[in-house]
This record gives structure tokens, C-alpha cells and sequence, in this order.
């Protein structure tokens, strides 16, 4: 397979169709159609069911899709950097987060590296999952990752580790809303909004919050955001980590502590064994700065501590 065919295939599941494909390849229709059919002959299986000039990805086009977009964008950020070398300016950088610390954390550390004149000219800050930052960071397609932890990979350098309290978030007419710190009594028989993934920040959330009845979880989700704007109308009490809700304040919410600590983890990583360059440094040190400045009760811990932590 060549960088042809990746580029049509990855046009053709964007946008839908390989009439639409070729007119953002800037290629014709036949072109793209012959590229896809090339790579699937390569493959040995259908990547699109066709019905007239439409066509529907099959279930293994979506496999092959995540795996393909990480290669474009390695590809396309080497022949940046070519041409940045060429040009002898300061190489990019390229950040991946969790959406809660790609939306807070990461936006105000950058502001604090421009302010020391190390910001370069061409910034890629993009937000993933925990699982997809780890594997970004594996594959040396960025500089520096942002995650919530734990993150045990190998080929990993972990720098350190941020910790601070989470929070319970809700509407300023909700029932709770008076109360200086919500504990365990407080939230029984309220509906409770939180994180989805069972292996991070809700397992802790589950054991801390527990009580005599477990809680009444009435809707779960991928991201603190979608908790908090759940909270926002009015659909319950979001207990989340405390990034989002303190580094994105919004009308009409109100920010409450939890009587009981809960600790929200996230950490700094790099690909093992890379060397630092000097804005990447600064970065680090911004983003610690950053996280001081957003989060109450934030504390810095070192990297070797993550086992017992987590």
C-alpha cells in the first residue's frame, strides 16, 4: 500500500463519498475509486459496501481507519518539520490530552511558554482518550502527553505526577447547592452523574462515596464535560475531577468539596529515552505552574510513586 491509497481511503471515511473525496484530494472521481480498490486488493477484503456513488465503511474500515490517520499525521508532521528545518525555526510542538486537561491545563501552560519566548510557530494540540494519548506518546507522534492516570506502559517516561481533590458540581437552585461540603448522607437518594470507565477515576469515586447504599448513578459518560453540562440541565449532581470544572467555569453552576478526598490523578509523559528539547522543558514546567494556578489543593508528587498511588 502506498501514500495514495491511505489518503483516499482516509478521504472517503471523512467526508462519506468518493466524488467528495476526489474534490478535497483534488482528484477525480475515478482516481479515488481505483486508489480504494487498489488497496483493497492489497488487503484482501471490502473496506466500503457501494450503492450508487454513496458508500458505507465496513466494520473492518473502522479498525483499519484508527491505524491509518495515526500514520497520515506522523507523515504529514515530518514533511512540516522538513520544511521547518529548512526554514531554521524552533520545531513545533505537538501535544496530546484528555479533553479536561486539553481544554484547561494545557491552553494556559502554552500562554505561560509564549510569555518566555519559547513558544514555536506551529502549534498541534489535540484531545483523546487516555488510552489513545498513551499510544500517541508510544509512537513518538508527539512531543508530550497529558493523561489521567494510572499509565504503567513501558516506553514511557513519566515526569511527575498531579494530584488534587475532586468535586461535586451542580445547578445553584438544586437542593444541595447551600451545603459548604457534600458528603456521603448528603448525596443518598440524589441522582448522580460520573464517569463511565471503571478502571480510572469512577473506581475511586465508587469505593469513596460508596455509604450504606451504593449511589444512585443516573447517567454515565465519557468526559467531566458532558457530566457537568448533564448537571447544567438539571438532570442531577456530576461528581467529577476537578480540572474541567474549576478551569472552565460556567453561569450557573455552582463548584462544591467533597467532605471525603478523592483524588484525581494525572501525570506528564514523554517517549522514554527522547531527549528534552528546551521547549519541550517549558512546557513542563509550565504546566505545573498552570495546574497550581486552576486547581485548590493541588500537589505535585513524583513519577516513583505512582504503584503506590494507584
Amino acid at each position: 500500500m502506498d501514500l495514495n491509497q491511505l489518503e483516499a481511503f482516509s478521504a472517503v471515511m471523512t467526508i462519506g463519498s468518493v466524488t467528495g473525496a476526489g474534490k478535497s484530494l483534488g482528484r477525480s472521481q475515478p482516481a479515488v475509486s481505483k486508489a480504494i480498490q487498489e488497496l483493497e486488493g492489497e488487503l484482501g477484503y471490502a473496506l466500503f459496501d457501494r450503492n450508487g456513488p454513496r458508500v458505507t465503511p465496513t466494520d473492518k474500515a473502522f479498525l483499519l481507519y484508527e491505524e491509518v490517520e495515526r500514520s497520515l499525521v506522523g507523515l504529514r508532521t515530518i514533511r512540516e518539520r522538513a520544511a521547518e528545518i529548512g526554514r531554521d525555526i524552533l520545531q513545533p510542538i505537538h501535544l496530546v490530552a484528555t479533553p479536561a486537561l486539553a481544554s484547561t491545563i494545557a491552553p494556559a501552560a502554552l500562554k505561560l511558554v509564549e510569555a518566555k519566548g519559547h513558544l514555536p510557530e506551529h502549534i498541534h494540540l489535540r484531545s483523546a482518550s487516555a488510552e489513545q494519548v498513551a499510544h500517541s506518546v508510544l509512537h513518538r507522534t508527539v512531543s508530550l502527553g497529558l493523561i489521567s492516570l494510572p499509565v504503567a506502559h513501558r516506553g514511557l517516561d513519566l515526569h511527575w505526577i498531579g494530584e488534587a481533590p475532586c468535586v461535586a458540581v451542580m445547578r445553584k437552585d438544586h437542593p444541595l447547592a447551600q451545603l459548604d461540603c457534600i458528603d456521603v448522607n448528603a448525596l443518598q437518594g440524589q441522582r448522580a452523574i460520573t464517569m463511565s470507565n471503571r478502571y480510572r477515576l469512577r473506581q475511586r469515586i465508587n469505593g469513596a462515596l460508596a455509604g450504606e447504599k451504593p449511589l444512585d448513578v443516573a447517567l454515565e459518560t465519557n468526559t467531566s464535560f458532558n457530566a457537568i453540562m448533564a448537571a447544567h440541565a438539571g438532570l442531577g449532581v456530576a461528581l467529577v475531577e476537578p480540572i474541567t470544572a474549576l478551569g472552565m467555569p460556567i453561569e450557573g453552576l455552582v463548584v462544591k468539596p467533597l467532605a471525603v478526598h478523592i483524588p484525581f490523578y494525572f501525570g506528564v509523559v514523554t517517549p522514554f529515552g527522547k531527549p528534552l528539547t528546551a521547549t519541550t522543558q517549558a512546557l513542563i514546567e509550565a504546566i505545573e505552574i498552570a495546574a497550581r494556578d486552576i486547581l485548590h489543593g493541588f500537589v505535585k508528587r513524583e513519577a516513583s510513586e505512582h504503584d503506590d498511588l494507584l
